[in-house]
């Protein structure tokens, strides 16, 4: 296989994924291997969500209606077109995948596999339906992938470099066991917002977004806000009201029951709104159904504490307060080229 057929495979998934990106299905008789996988991943879909309550369907929708979007021919071509793939000698590469949101994992998926390498898989108990699906139509509309993607419950051996993503705590461990071997490894990392308090209620109401798609358990989740001192809170809890229906399902409901209740018992002060709860705290990470906040004097002061505090941050959500600020509403629509952590995946790939 040469790069332009990995890059055609996977456009051709990108448009069978698309069939599944909104509710009212569309079976699309012009997408290939479409009568031997339509049916089958509507199945994969449902189990997916049945293993794992936190994998709605909504939730689902919205992780394939994002990797339709970004398997386009066009944007594939824009991202492989400043590396150099020639020459390279195929290798192993194992990946350790975390589970926290649907297809958590399918980047470094896809970055193994069109950089000209071989994929060892070892996926987490939580998300294990839909990728090796979607690795098999690869393999039906694509050939050249045969023997090349392999998935494994067990220890990963027999590999030349390794991407694995976990805690902090995991995280420790993977840097002791991986010493010898080329690496990445992800910890834990949270998103956050930086506010001035002159965000329309378009942005706020976007930043929504931000806060609540898949329950807030993704690194590009928004899990903190930084406001000015005697920042009015009205605005924001007015603009995240959309989502109030979120309380309603049982497992987040669960989290916000017991988390106030801790809240209220350890005499916490805190602000909700009956859905969130929002609660002054210098940590990063923040528990379902909770957002903390942390007031700001000077915007210089702020940019040094973020700056000093990067190894925790995943994106920054703004307008016009720093570079490579995420737009309100946008977290968790990442572009091909906007790698975890900041870690160019393919440079490391083509180096090994």
């Amino acid at each position: 296989m040469d790069l332009q057929q990995r890059i055609n495979a996977f456009a051709k998934l990108g448009r069978f994924i698309r069939q599944f990106s909104t509710k009212d299905l569309q079976n699309d008789p012009k997408v290939e291997a479409n009568d031997l996988f339509f049916d089958g991943f509507k199945h994969q879909i449902k189990l997916a969500k049945e293993h794992n309550g936190w994998f709605t369907e909504a939730n689902v929708r919205f992780s394939l209606d994002a990797w339709a979007n970004a398997l386009t021919e066009a944007k594939l071509n824009q991202w492989v077109n400043p590396y150099p793939f020639k020459n390279l000698e195929p290798k192993t590469v194992g990946i350790i995948m975390a589970g926290n949101i649907p297809l958590v994992g399918f980047h470094d998926f896809l970055s193994v596999l069109i950089s000209g390498h071989q994929v060892l898989v070892k996926q987490s108990s939580n998300d294990k339906h839909l990728l090796p699906y979607l690795a098999k139509y690869l393999e039906i509309v694509e050939p050249g992938f045969k023997g090349k993607i392999t998935f494994t419950e067990d220890k990963l051996e027999h590999f030349d470099a390794v991407i694995a993503t976990g805690s902090d705590n995991t995280a420790r461990y993977f840097e002791y066991y991986f010493k010898n071997k080329p690496s990445i490894i992800r910890k834990n990392r949270n998103s956050i917002a930086v506010l001035t308090g002159k965000e329309s209620p378009e942005q706020l109401e976007a930043l929504s977004d931000d806060i609540f798609r898949y329950y807030g358990l993704g690194c590009r989740n928004v899990s903190k806000l930084f406001v000015p001192k005697d920042y009015n809170f009205d605005a924001f809890f007015n603009a995240v009201y959309k989502w109030h229906p979120i309380i309603h399902e049982n497992k987040y409901a669960n989290n916000y029951d017991y988390n106030k209740a801790v809240y209220l018992m350890s005499e916490f002060d805190m602000l909700e709104n009956g859905f969130l709860m929002i609660k002054e705290d210098e940590s990063y990470a923040s528990p379902i159904a909770t957002v903390f906040y942390e007031f700001y004097g000077s915007e210089d002061d702020l940019k040094a504490k973020l700056k000093a505090n990067s190894n925790k941050i995943q994106c920054i959500v703004a307008d016009g307060f720093i570079e490579n600020e995420v737009a309100f509403g946008d977290t968790q629509k990442p572009e091909l080229w906007d790698y975890a952590d900041g870690v160019d995946t393919v440079d490391f790939l083509l180096k090994i």
